[in-house]
């Protein structure tokens, strides 16, 4: 009787899976390769059932210095980059418009 192996496929993972995603706008960039932005969300009070209007703080790894405080960025999960960095910066979404005051 012939044997014949049953091979499972392989799991085939590609390098641009994203674990999770937020969109958030950027407070501050004062800090060199550091971001932090705040991701605004509505959740539902326990007991009265309320909509709520809540917010995460997260820090953000951007490598290459890219955005400016008040841009509306990604932002995905990934390891820890430091003690308080466990984001990284996918892309900016947006930037505001600057509009410059003449006198």
């Amino acid at each position: 009787m012939p044997t014949s192996k049953a091979t499972k496929p392989a799991a085939t993972k590609q390098s641009g899976d994203l674990k999770a995603t937020q969109i958030g706008v950027v407070e501050t960039d004062g800090r060199n390769k550091t971001r932090k932005v705040v991701v605004n969300f509505k959740a539902m009070h326990p007991k009265y059932g309320k909509y709520v209007s809540r917010r995460s703080v997260m820090h953000v790894h951007d490598e290459n210095n890219e955005s400016r405080a008040g841009d509306t960025v990604e932002i995905a999960q990934c390891r820890p980059v430091s003690r308080t960095k466990r984001w990284r910066l996918v892309r900016i979404v947006s930037r505001p418009t600057r509009v410059e005051h003449v006198a």
